[in-house]
């Protein structure tokens, strides 16, 4: 496993000088760290609400990598959630922006590799939003627990809690940025039967769209399961079944 750190895309943001297109990708990478016999590279993309989102996310792109031949798997820094910079709200353009400059940095480091992007909770409405916005970069996403229909799910979690989390104030709704999607794109949208925090009907709602857009669609509703799915083996079958369709086309 090999580290990489984030902070020239985060100096570059913040002082609006150009980013590097090729620095090394952030976060914890897993696999070899380069090469070209590498076939599929996964990206991690979490929220980070919770203290323990760095381990599960470190622990599923372990499990990626060990189980998807020729592949790597990169767990990139949380760019939602609670404590973190509100303008990298995972909502948001500015966090569309930095999670792209990693995507495009792996790119760079696996220039035969088709990239498949797996986003949590928060990070599935970003991967979501990114394969819209920059459609050229993700060749497949798996969005897990996604807040997929954004002003509605806020309207849910209000009605909820009474009130919105402060990082949830501006952002991108992932079913209108859905009109940017490749058409070539393969998607797997997963979602736990008992998910209270992002219930059924706002991956449903997202699923629906993409197959009204001709895009192969792996919609899956998990028995049993709430909010907390990443780690359960339905998410790394559905990972490895994309990752083996986008291989043969290679």
């Amino acid at each position: 496993m090999a580290a990489f750190a984030l902070p020239l895309l985060l100096a570059a943001c913040a002082t609006g000088s150009p980013r590097p297109k090729t620095a090394a990708p952030a976060g914890d990478v897993f696999g070899p760290a380069s090469g070209a016999g590498i076939q599929t590279v996964v990206a991690v993309l979490t929220d980070g609400d919770s203290a323990a989102t760095p381990d599960i996310n470190r622990r599923f792109a372990a499990a990626v990598a060990r189980a998807i031949p020729a592949s790597a798997a990169v767990a990139l820094p949380p760019l939602s959630g609670d404590g973190l910079d509100p303008t990298l709200e995972g909502y948001g353009t500015r966090a569309v922006t930095v999670a792209g400059d990693s995507i495009a940095a792996l790119r760079h480091r696996y220039p035969r590799a088709r990239i498949v992007v797996v986003g949590d909770a928060g990070g599935a409405a970003l991967a979501a939003n990114l394969a819209g916005v920059q459609p050229h970069l993700i060749d497949g996403i798996v969005l897990v627990a996604c807040p997929c229909a954004l002003p509605e799910w806020r309207a849910h979690i209000q009605s909820q809690a009474g009130a919105l989390p402060a990082a949830t104030s501006a952002g991108l709704d992932p079913l209108k940025t859905a009109g940017g999607i490749s058409p070539e794109l393969r998607a797997a949208v997963l979602v736990g039967a008992d998910d209270l925090v992002t219930p059924v009907k706002f991956s449903r709602a997202y699923a629906e769209a993409l197959t009204l857009r001709g895009i192969a669609t792996d919609y899956r509703i998990v028995p049993g399961k709430g909010h907390q799915l990443l780690e359960d083996p339905e998410v790394l079958a559905a990972t490895e079944r994309l990752a083996a369709a986008l291989t043969r086309k290679i």
